[in-house]
This record gives structure tokens, C-alpha cells and sequence, in this order.
């Protein structure tokens, strides 16, 4: 049966070759938002670190299945590595579903993209750049006015998220050297599972038995995790990374039409502007020249600059998100 594997493989990389590289990063940002939104939809009857344990889970098992790592032939040095990436997915995650439980998601994603951005423009010597890093100050301030939509609470933790996804970015970029494939993300997804596992089985109780919240847990960790990852990787084959950054700079605009859609978070003029003002600082920042030679090779992706995808978000991203 294992086998067969390859055959898939190499079927779901042709199919996705027929799709423009740039589909494939926007449907990936939509899936990773709206996994985001149906967990929203969850802290009715779950609160957030079961929910965010839920999607690691599920993301974790898929992984593990998908790139069966060998624990052998590694170092004390490629462990460390591994765990501090699985560690900063687990915060990560589970505090912007903390943020996402306060605030609205269009703002906490917002708030969150300042982790990447500093990745981005740190250690820049272009001018430029701080006109991007003004840009983007400028969107955070203007998030407080607001009609108290905008908790202090869910503002820390979202920071927090974005602290998180700067040290996932960076080392993501360091797992992707020790381990091959997704072998690394397997490791970290696995890691971030058992670190989230007290809280969330403590505060999600009886209720994590429930069939239905388990199949939405699932469904969740699909389209926050592995969905985005997937369709990235096939993007990230035929786009130069700049490319990919600039599109992933609208992560906190899709975020905002998804709460809209799926929670009726509805936000005010001066939270769009700040909105596509952390946009435009985003995707300012993330843009660089072409090379005059050899075209860019992909080192793995992520957010604005490099980086992993899990907002990113999330998550996202995984992001987060």
C-alpha cells in the first residue's frame, strides 16, 4: 500500500501544476482564515485552548502520516531546533485564538502580521523600509479609535502571536536545513500538540468526546494547517519568494472579510485604514528587486520574507489563524 504513495504524489503535484501559482497562495489564505472563523464559531460551546488544541491535533496526526519522520540519525542540536520551532507554533496558535476570543479577527491577524514585518525589515539598510515600519505604526494607532471593540487583552495576546510567528519564521528556516521535506513541521506540529495538550483537555473537559466537535476539530486543523501548507509548497515551485510575501500581506484584509462573513465582526472605516495600512507596510516591506541573473529560488514558505506557513495563523499564519 505504501508503495502507491509516490503515484499520488506525483498526481496531486501535476494537478496542482495545472492551477496559476498565484490561486493557489489565495485559496490557501482563504482555507487558513476560514479554518479560523469555524473555530470562532466553536468558543460557544469550547473555549479557545481546546479549540486550538483540537486544530493542532488534527494537524499533527495529518503530518505525521504524511512524512512518518525517522527519529533516527539526529542530533542533540536538530532536536533543539525542532522543539523551539514546535514551541513557537504552540504559542503561536494558541494565543491568537486567545486574541480571536477578544477582539475581532480582522484586527487580531492585523496586530499578529507586526511579528513578520519585523522579521522582514530587520537588519534592512533600505531607507525605504522606514517609511514601511512608519506605515505600519500608523495602522496600530489607528486601531484605538475604536468603540471599544478592541480589548487590552486580546491586543497582548495578539502581540504575543505575532512575537511567536517572528521566532517560527526564523526557525522554520533553520529546521528546513536539518530536516528534509516536512519532516521538521511533522516534529513541531507534534511538539505544539503535547505543549497545548494540558490546557486544553482541562478546559475543554467532557465536551472534546463530543463526534461532532472532534470531526471540527478536524475539519479546522485541515483547512488552518494542512491545506495551506500543501497548496504553498506547489506555489512556492513556480513563484519567486517576494512574489509569494507580497500576496501574503493580504492575510489580515481576508481575515476582516472572513470574521465579517462567518461572525458578524463588523469593523469601522478607521479599522480598514489600519487594516490596509499594515497591507501596504506589509507588502512594502516583503518587495524586493529581481535579481539580474538566476531567478529567486523558493527557501520554504512563510510569511512576508521567508518563513513557514502555519499563520500563520493562523496561523497562519497559520499563519496562524
Amino acid at each position: 500500500m505504501w508503495g502507491r504513495a509516490p503515484g499520488w504524489a506525483a498526481l496531486l503535484r501535476t494537478a496542482g501544476d495545472s492551477v496559476p501559482p498565484t490561486c493557489l497562495v489565495l485559496v490557501g489564505i482563504v482555507s487558513l482564515q476560514a479554518g479560523a472563523g469555524i473555530a470562532g464559531r466553536l468558543f460557544e460551546v469550547l473555549p479557545p485552548s481546546a479549540v486550538v488544541w483540537l486544530r493542532l491535533l488534527a494537524s499533527a496526526l495529518v503530518l505525521l502520516a504524511l512524512a512518518r519522520p525517522s527519529p533516527r540519525g539526529r542530533s542533540r542540536a536538530d532536536w533543539l531546533v525542532a522543539v523551539g520551532f514546535g514551541v513557537s507554533l504552540g504559542v503561536m496558535n494558541f494565543a491568537i485564538y486567545q486574541a480571536f476570543a477578544r477582539i475581532p479577527m480582522g484586527i487580531a491577524v492585523t496586530i499578529e502580521f507586526l511579528g513578520p514585518l519585523a522579521v522582514a525589515v530587520a537588519g534592512s539598510r533600505r531607507r525605504v523600509d522606514l517609511l514601511w515600519v512608519g506605515l505600519a505604526g500608523a495602522g496600530v494607532l489607528l486601531l484605538g479609535r475604536s468603540d471599544g471593540a478592541v480589548s487590552l487583552s486580546g491586543v497582548l495576546f495578539a502581540l504575543l502571536a505575532g512575537a511567536m510567528w517572528a521566532a517560527y519564521i526564523l526557525l522554520s528556516a533553520a529546521t528546513g536545513r536539518r530536516f528534509s521535506g516536512m519532516s521538521g513541521l511533522a516534529i513541531a506540529g507534534a511538539v505544539a500538540a503535547v505543549l497545548v495538550a494540558p490546557a486544553g483537555i482541562a478546559e475543554g473537559g467532557a465536551a472534546l468526546l463530543d463526534p461532532r466537535l472532534l470531526l471540527l476539530g478536524l475539519a479546522i486543523g485541515l483547512l488552518s494547517s494542512v491545506v495551506p501548507y500543501t497548496l504553498e509548497l506547489q506555489a512556492l515551485r513556480r513563484m519567486p519568494p517576494r512574489v509569494f510575501g507580497i500576496l501574503m500581506s493580504l492575510e489580515p484584509a481576508v481575515a476582516a472579510l472572513v470574521g465579517m462573513a462567518l461572525l458578524g465582526q463588523w469593523l469601522s472605516g478607521w479599522q480598514w485604514l489600519a487594516i490596509a495600512c499594515v497591507v501596504a507596510a506589509s507588502a512594502g516591506a516583503t518587495r524586493r528587486p529581481a535579481p539580474p541573473e538566476a531567478p529567486e529560488r523558493p527557501e520554504g514558505p512563510g510569511a512576508p520574507g521567508g518563513g513557514a506557513p502555519e499563520n500563520r495563523g493562523g496561523t497562519g499564519s497559520p499563519g496562524p489563524g
